[in-house]
């Protein structure tokens, strides 16, 4: 397998650059410019007008390798030896992002992980997204992979059994007479909106309780995507959300400049010192008839060298809707207006993917949004360093100014029943 460093070397845009060095020494300037001039505009165009897409692995970001140690052994070390702490149960009852619309065309199947199990994530002739077990329940094939699409049904790539999307019943056996009436495969309850497909879990097999509320901009086009970022954390569901309330670390972790990085121990260092980020936070669960949904209201001033510039000033409501859904809407007078839907989804009692998509006014220029979402990025990496690498609390010792974090941590207990998993050292026999 090639390098990081060599795939660089012998990446298109590397050798453009030695090509136009080398007819620069020979004919001189003005050729070697002309023969960069496309590969310029097409960077360019990137920048402006194309989409940011952002994805981590789990060893990109948060760990600190010791000399010689690679980030993935690293990982897999702290994994291995970090106290996790007495935890809530590991799987909250609610809605979760599966993936983005744009990933699931018409006949495609997709296999995705989530709770520890794997799913087959198809859409239908008709368009529909359907959520169906990965296994076939007649000898255990994974119908995602070299499963076919057949109108509304997916077929089993071992047998040709076919299963309808829409209530698991399947519909053909190819080499049996006729079908039992029990043969069916597991359907998960789903819903496509807000340019996403999104799947309802609840421990005790209930139906949702409530619905993914839809962003009107965005179903109606006039907001437009312009980037996604998505990482995975390796901590435990319950300490993402619960930052919301954490008022106190906003002010220690984030007020270095974005600038600085994302490394904790180079974030405040004197070079980039003038630059401060300044928060104004409020967080607090909605009334009775939404108790599904907290708020947060997030107003941000950037000082330079102490001077207030009244002009970058943010004012974000983050609205979180169940357990991993948070709608992080911006408002600005010229950066104009648009959501940033962050969610996380758990892959594993203790690995979490996050997502990060931009929605954003499509009269604005593109590069606005995305800028947006990269300095999201940044701060948001700070806090997987810190995730990665802590363990949970469950009896944390606060302090008066705290007491968001213990009244976050009751209203997110609703998603909790008798029959939630909780963690096990060992699940299917693998060491979590």
């Amino acid at each position: 397998m090639e390098s990081a460093g060599s795939c660089w070397l012998l990446s298109p845009g590397f050798l453009l650059l030695l090509l136009g060095g080398a007819v620069g020494w020979v004919l001189g300037p003005l050729p070697a410019l002309l023969l960069l001039l496309p590969f310029a505009l097409t960077r360019l165009h990137r920048l402006l007008f194309a989409p940011l897409q952002l994805f981590r692995e789990l060893h990109d970001v948060g760990y600190t390798p010791d000399p010689g140690a690679s980030r993935r052994h690293t990982a897999d070390e702290v994994r291995r030896r970090r106290k996790r702490g007495e935890l809530p149960p590991v799987y909250p009852n609610g809605w979760y992002r599966l993936l983005g619309s744009r990933q699931l065309p018409v006949s495609q199947v997709k296999n995705v992980t989530i709770f520890g199990e794997q799913v087959a994530v198809y859409r239908g002739q008709d368009g529909t997204a359907y959520v169906v077990d990965a296994y076939c329940p007649h000898l255990g094939a994974n119908l995602a992979v070299g499963g076919q699409v057949l109108g509304n049904c997916i077929e089993c790539p071992f047998h040709g059994w076919q299963f309808r999307g829409e209530d698991g019943k399947c519909t053909k056996i190819p080499y049996a007479e006729k079908v039992p009436d029990f043969a069916r495969i597991k359907t998960w309850p789903s819903c496509e909106l807000n340019g996403a497909v999104y799947v309802w879990y609840h421990c005790e097999g209930l139906d949702p309780s409530w619905d993914v509320p839809v962003q009107n901009e965005i179903q109606s086009g006039e907001w437009v995507f312009r980037g996604l970022t998505e990482h995975y954390v390796n901590c435990h569901i319950q300490e993402i959300p619960e930052n919301a309330a954490d008022v106190a670390h906003l002010t220690h972790l984030h007020s270095p400049a974005i600038l600085s990085g994302t490394d904790l121990r180079n974030t405040r260092t004197s070079l980039w010192g003038f630059v401060q980020h300044n928060w104004k936070v409020q967080w607090s669960p909605e009334p009775e008839s939404n108790k599904h949904c907290s708020r947060m209201l997030v107003n941000h001033a950037l000082h330079i060298l102490g001077w207030h510039c009244p002009l970058l000033d943010l004012h974000v409501t983050a609205r979180q809707v169940g357990p991993g859904l948070v709608y992080m809407l911006f408002s600005h007078s010229f950066l104009g207006r648009g959501v940033i839907l962050h969610c996380v989804t758990p892959v594993e009692p203790l690995l979490q993917r996050v997502s990060h998509c931009i929605y954003y006014q499509s009269n604005i220029p593109a590069i606005v949004p995305k800028f947006l979402i990269k300095g999201e990025c940044i701060q948001f990496e700070r806090d997987v360093m810190i995730w990665n690498n802590k363990k949970y609390v469950s009896r944390p010792l606060l302090v008066k100014e705290d007491s968001a974090i213990a009244r976050h941590r009751r209203w997110y207990a609703q998603f909790y029943t008798q029959n939630s998993p909780r963690f096990s050292t060992q699940v299917d026999g693998l060491d979590w």
